[in-house]
């Protein structure tokens, strides 16, 4: 018979969810208007294809990344659909009360709607990691937190340590994946003998993972160029993020059929390494005058991704208890790691007419903001962490892990699922 659903989610799930609601429907009425700008209007079909293709992003292909595990494939993609809806009303109102710091009506129009939604994608790339290990409610104050701490993180960024609206941006693979590993680092562990046959991929939900995979491939070089003003820089982001997305996957087909003894390419690690080089040249992307220079990028990335699922995600699984569910340290933050530091290369490289000793103060400043944005995901994602693991909050019990039965009413309970 199927697992009896938890209290959490049966009575205060609805009832959390529903005052949520309530309060931002209250401070959207008090706080928010829309814009009558003639202005606004005609820049209205440009930011919208670009918001198009980031909320694509979002909805479909982070909905069907997180979908290989066979008996979880209905919580990863309904979840992050919820996910994504509560997060980008959190976003928008914290666009204009943090970013803006003003307390008066703000104007809600297609820039502001498409930050949100990008930074409601923190949220979709930590529960990466944590999926198929707590339950909705916990879900829920995770992306309360987690969005207001990367909202507080932008903007400490951009007032105090000289970050520019889309380098603060494109930290965000760092900040959530560090965050979702801190969280899971908090959770019930060692996983039980239970859970490691759920812990599987199987074919046809893979295919679906294989699917959002090529969504985000296709539109990610508008996630990348999404906020940047100048069109030659846009053009430049546009391009080098395709070359470094075509190069990391060719790498990523070649090396798993390289790393596996009889010469077999695992389909688990083109879902990873495929989209790594879109991530590390998320923040130099306007910065990168070469193809070439793209490409040896995608192919690092590439090299790191599949490095890290074959072999450190066993070592740190083993040494440190710390599972990955879908392999998002390799995909998102060690990328996202190296493209901090290109970034800050490439920008000291760059720098004409400012002496040597203005130089080194700008890229310690560079590094600064880049730890910064690593200690904010620590740090929040260990008050997080501590905080999901009180039991007011029913926690999944280990034997339900990976398990959609825990949350889904299922027309019939097959065998073998």
């Amino acid at each position: 018979m199927g697992s009896k659903y938890q209290e959490s989610v049966r009575v205060w799930l609805p009832l959390w969810a529903l005052m949520l609601e309530v309060v931002s429907i209250v401070l959207f009425f008090f706080f928010t208007s829309y814009s009558a700008s003639v202005s606004e209007q005609k820049k209205l079909l440009r930011n919208y294809r670009d918001f198009q293709d980031v909320f694509i992003m979002a909805t479909l292909g982070f909905g069907f990344l997180n979908t290989s595990l066979r008996r979880h494939c209905w919580s990863s993609i309904a979840f992050n659909l919820f996910l994504l809806a509560l997060g980008v009303q959190l976003a928008v109102l914290l666009d204009g009360l943090l970013v803006e710091l003003s307390l008066r009506k703000m104007v809600i129009d297609m820039p502001r709607i498409l930050r949100a939604t990008m930074s409601a994608t923190s949220v979709l790339i930590s529960a990466g990691v944590v999926l198929g290990k707590v339950n909705l409610l916990q879900l829920v104050i995770m992306t309360l937190i987690e969005v207001t701490a990367f909202s507080a993180t932008r903007l400490v960024g951009m007032n105090y340590l000289d970050m520019d609206n889309h380098v603060s941006m494109m930290y965000i693979h760092m900040f959530a994946a560090y965050f979702g590993l801190t969280v899971v680092c908090c959770l019930q562990k060692p996983l039980p003998n239970a859970s490691e046959d759920k812990d599987q991929t199987a074919t046809s939900p893979s295919l679906f993972t294989m699917l959002g995979t090529l969504f985000l491939w296709m539109f990610w070089p508008s996630f990348n160029s999404a906020l940047l003003d100048i069109a030659e820089e846009r053009k430049m982001a546009v391009f080098n993020t395709y070359y470094a997305l075509a190069v990391s996957t060719v790498t990523a087909i070649l090396m798993s059929a390289l790393v596996h003894p009889t010469g077999k390419i695992n389909m688990t690690h083109i879902h990873n390494a495929a989209l790594a080089g879109g991530v590390v040249v998320g923040a130099p992307s306007n910065l990168i005058h070469y193809p070439w220079l793209a490409m040896v990028l995608g192919f690092l990335a590439g090299m790191i991704s599949i490095g890290g699922v074959k072999y450190l995600q066993a070592c740190l699984q083993r040494t440190l208890e710390l599972h990955d569910t879908y392999g998002v340290h390799y995909t998102f933050g060690l990328p996202g790691l190296l493209g901090g530091i290109v970034n800050i290369v490439l920008m000291a490289l760059q720098a004409q007419g400012i002496d040597e000793s203005m130089r080194g103060y700008q890229v310690l400043i560079d590094f600064g903001a880049l730890g910064f944005t690593i200690i904010m995901g620590v740090t929040s994602g260990l008050l997080t962490g501590l905080l999901l693991n009180l039991n007011i909050w029913k926690s999944t019990h280990k034997v339900h892990y990976f398990d959609d039965q825990s949350f889904w009413k299922f027309p019939r309970l097959a065998v073998g699922y």
